[in-house]
């Protein structure tokens, strides 16, 4: 798209029209994977993600444009708790959950290992393009402090 067309943020963070969120750039491979063809012409080539989990928006653009969540080819973490946290090689809260109870995090080490192998690809499955060792870390290290308190 022309860039003449696009409508400039009014601050640093392009924000979901749903809950005020800060977005998260996307680009059209992750849109063409995750929205259901019917819906994805009501976004262009990019568009952001709305991480929080409350939304019924899933993804928007500058110029009002929007896919909610039950326009999605199916459930998407953080969107549904029962979607699972990674898109490339499924991986459940409760495996999580399950090597925080253990002194090694066996399947999160698993996970780190085929994250760097050619089947992940993280920026076209993921909702929000981006590799779920962030989120996944952030959770098992919240369980192992709550564990441990």
């Amino acid at each position: 798209m022309n860039k003449a067309f696009i409508k400039e943020s009014d601050g640093d963070e392009i924000r979901c029209p749903g809950c005020e969120s800060p977005g998260v750039l996307v680009g059209a491979a992750v849109l063409d994977y995750q929205i259901q063809p019917e819906f994805r012409p009501l976004l262009g080539d990019h568009a952001w993600f709305c991480r929080y989990a409350g939304c019924p928006v899933a993804y928007f653009h500058n110029w009002g444009g929007r896919v909610l969540t039950s326009q999605l080819r199916g459930p998407v973490y953080p969107k549904s708790p029962d979607a699972p946290l990674c898109s490339c090689f499924p991986f459940s809260l409760e495996e999580i959950e399950a090597d925080a109870q253990e002194p090694v995090p066996c399947r999160i080490r698993d996970l780190y290992a085929k994250s760097r192998s050619p089947e992940a690809r993280c920026h076209q499955l993921s909702p929000d393009g981006q590799c779920c060792l962030t989120e996944i870390q952030r959770i098992y290290f919240r369980l192992r402090s709550s564990k441990s308190s």
